[in-house]
């Protein structure tokens, strides 16, 4: 899906956009905005990823603050998951649900000061999700709502390799941030917050700076990874290493119509922890169980797997694909979707129509891929 030059002139764009083109990206409309979905080619940019590093633009992402003292209580009300008990430099993952349980966005909570925390939201629903919290924000008179979207450029170091190539360029002990963890400091001279976190199932670092910074750390971190391996890489390769690592891609497996539990996001429901919107739907889904389940697919038959294929169990269809795609590492055709909660056995055989054609599969444990630690 290339853009035209029409399309082109409505898309944003993040600060390296002159840069992905120096590099020779393929750039494509993605979410509103013109971004390099490859470089040198997704399989190359996934195995860089996998065996030494890769390094992301996602400035596309949104960035809100939430600040003042009714900021955590806020927060807990806002998401299932327990906001309570991040400690400050620490990260969380969690849903942000509606009244009926399902899904507005998926998202990350930085703890970054005592009542002063950060949201990061999908790039595509930046303005949804600002009217949202800022609607929620009036039940609480304490705690202000301000979106860092457009001040704000993030970088992606994956890999094993990551540390090895950021730790000459930061004066911060890297081995010291555990997973899930941040700190404020320099890289490159630059102010940076430095985040172990990802989305490829590999280790690494997030990396979140002033926009005017931006070009400067990304071409110094090519440079200083060019020795080990490191490659630029885009929106494909970052797609395949999430659905190998078996991660949620908001408007994929998780959207409007979807509740984190289908999703097999139940360790993110802290149903405990007292109020919170979608609380009572979800207890219930608990309860009965969910209707449907995410589960894992691997093809035993030829054939490229895409999110909308159909699902069979026999005649039956029993569900249909969110994503699916080769998985470089795993070399097998894999793909994930929802299929009725009595057929998500692991193990079962089924069949995928792609094209017409029934294609033999079976469910599988997810994820296809994990890192050895």
């Amino acid at each position: 899906m290339t853009t035209s030059d029409k399309d082109v002139a409505q898309l944003k764009r993040t600060p390296l956009y002159e840069q992905h083109r120096a590099l020779g990206a393929r750039l494509v409309e993605f979410s509103g905005w013109e971004m390099p979905i490859q470089y040198s080619g997704i399989i190359e940019e996934h195995q860089a990823v996998r065996t030494r590093a890769g390094l992301f633009d996602v400035s596309h992402m949104g960035e809100f603050k939430v600040e003042g003292p009714d900021a955590q209580a806020f927060l807990q009300y806002l998401v299932p998951n327990d906001v309570s008990k991040l400690a400050i430099h620490q990260a969380l993952y969690t849903p942000l649900c509606l009244p009926d349980g399902n899904t507005i966005d998926d998202l990350l909570i930085y703890h970054l000061a005592e009542q002063h925390y950060m949201l990061v939201v999908n790039a595509g629903n930046i303005e949804k999700d600002l009217q949202w919290v800022q609607s929620q924000a009036k039940r609480f008179a304490n705690v202000t709502i301000s979106d860092q979207s457009d001040t704000t450029a993030l970088l992606a170091l994956q890999g094993p390799a990551a540390l090895s190539i950021l730790q000459p360029l930061t004066p911060v002990d890297l081995n010291s941030i555990l997973y899930y963890h941040f700190v404020p400091g320099q890289v490159d001279g630059i102010d940076c917050l430095i985040s172990r976190t990802g989305y490829t199932g590999e280790d690494g670092f997030e990396l979140y700076c002033a926009p005017v910074d931006v070009v400067k750390l990304w071409n110094d971190l090519l440079a200083a990874g060019k020795e080990q391996g490191l490659l630029p890489a885009g929106l494909g390769a970052r797609d395949t290493l999430r659905l190998e690592a078996g991660f949620c891609l908001y408007g994929h497996e998780l959207d409007e119509q979807t509740n984190p539990l289908e999703a097999r996001l139940g360790w993110t429901v802290k149903l405990k922890k007292g109020s919170f919107i979608g609380h009572d739907v979800l207890q219930r889904v608990k309860a009965e169980g969910p209707a449907r389940l995410l589960v894992g697919i691997e093809l035993i038959e030829r054939g490229v797997p895409r999110g909308g294929y159909a699902i069979y169990d026999g005649e039956q269809q029993i569900g249909s694909l969110r994503s699916g795609a080769p998985g470089p590492t795993v070399k097998k055709n894999i793909a994930m979707g929802f299929v009725e909660a009595a057929h998500a056995t692991v193990g079962r055989q089924v069949q995928v129509e792609i094209r017409g054609k029934r294609v033999a599969a079976q469910i599988v444990a997810l994820p296809f891929y994990k890192r050895q630690k």
